[in-house]
């Protein structure tokens, strides 16, 4: 008797059936345990290529480090066993680990191998470490020799200096994600006993061109004068090595950001999309300082002119120090110690 599709013989019938159960029971033993055995590593590699992710599609953001420089420190995760394809990977890996709104960073460091040819074995290796203070980092290598990239990660109230004037104190908050190169320099300034030579030397207002908040006023010129405050960072018989370029996003009321490769620096008082994309940004200033910058931006100046441009120069220049400011976890502790 011919078949139908559907008249299957019994026993081949219950055999096929047993079978396929069979393999389903297995498939899911295999997913509980994978799920209950996987290294926590994997599930942070998964965050970390969610947050890339995003970041790529819009999010905003950036993760470098420098390049032939290795930091020491506590290690919080291996490299030997959690390894990426990229430095950025690897400093997204200490962000999720440093992006709560509460307490201290489980990671503000971390070490990259990333050249193939240099590391071998080692390549792709990614070490996720945690300073004693991350404003001196532990640093145990450096040079053309060393294969490591290293990084740093500043959480909430964290990695915030201060350019301490007579008319203030401008509490700047540090990019090393962005500008790991120009936080270097500047936290090598937190070294040195003086900072002689440090001044502001040009302020230019908002006049009536931008309103308080930094926005240009419709119609209005771009300047003169430009919404700005220039100094120096170099300290006095200090040899300066110029800065290559770094993030370089649209100038925004309070960036800090340098004058080509520094050491010439300045605060914007304005948002400055005029300006393009032109200048390396390596830190904000908190908005509640922004008065003291006003403050100085409306000194007594002189007009110049530079390169065929007028600017306005302060007549007597304001010379600045850099400090070290404590974070609110430093400020507790040492409340803590008083009591």
């Amino acid at each position: 008797m011919p078949r139908r599709l559907n008249d299957g013989d019994p026993g081949r019938f219950t055999s096929t059936a047993l079978l396929f159960i069979g393999i389903i029971s297995c498939l899911i033993v295999y997913a509980v345990f994978s799920t209950l055995l996987r290294p926590q590593g994997h599930t942070l590699d998964s965050a970390v290529r969610s947050r890339d992710h995003a970041r790529v599609d819009g999010g905003g953001g950036c993760c470098r480090g420098v390049d032939n420089l290795e930091l020491w420190g506590p290690a919080v995760k291996w490299g030997t066993d959690f390894k990426f394809n990229s430095s950025d990977e690897c400093c997204e890996a200490c962000k999720v680990m440093c992006s709560g709104d509460d307490g201290p960073c489980l990671c503000d460091s971390w070490v990259f191998c990333g050249n193939k040819e240099a590391c071998g074995l080692k390549f792709g290796e990614c070490w996720l470490k945690k300073q004693k203070d991350v404003l001196v980092p532990d640093r145990q290598d450096g040079g053309e020799n060393v294969m490591w990239t290293s990084g740093l990660i500043f959480g909430q109230g964290q990695g915030i200096v201060g350019f301490e004037t007579e008319h203030g104190v401008l509490h700047v908050k540090l990019h090393p994600e962005c500008a790991p190169y120009s936080v270097y320099y500047i936290l090598s300034l937190l070294t040195l006993r003086h900072c002689a030579g440090c001044h502001f030397h040009r302020a230019e207002n908002r006049g009536l061109y931008w309103d308080s908040q930094g926005n240009h006023i419709n119609n209005a010129p771009y300047g003169p004068p430009y919404a700005m405050i220039q100094g120096i960072l170099q300290p006095e018989g200090n040899m300066f090595t110029p800065i290559p370029t770094e993030h370089c996003p649209t100038i925004s009321r309070g960036s800090v950001a340098w004058v080509g490769s520094g050491p010439e620096f300045f605060i914007s008082l304005a948002n400055h999309h005029e300006w393009k994309q032109s200048y390396t940004v390596f830190g904000s200033v908190l908005p509640e300082d922004m008065a003291v910058a006003e403050r100085i931006a409306g000194l007594p100046t002189r007009t110049d002119v530079w390169n065929s441009v007028n600017v306005s120069v302060l007549e007597k220049p304001v010379s600045l120090a850099v400090r070290r400011m404590k974070s609110g976890q430093e400020q507790e502790e040492s409340g803590s110690s008083r009591n």
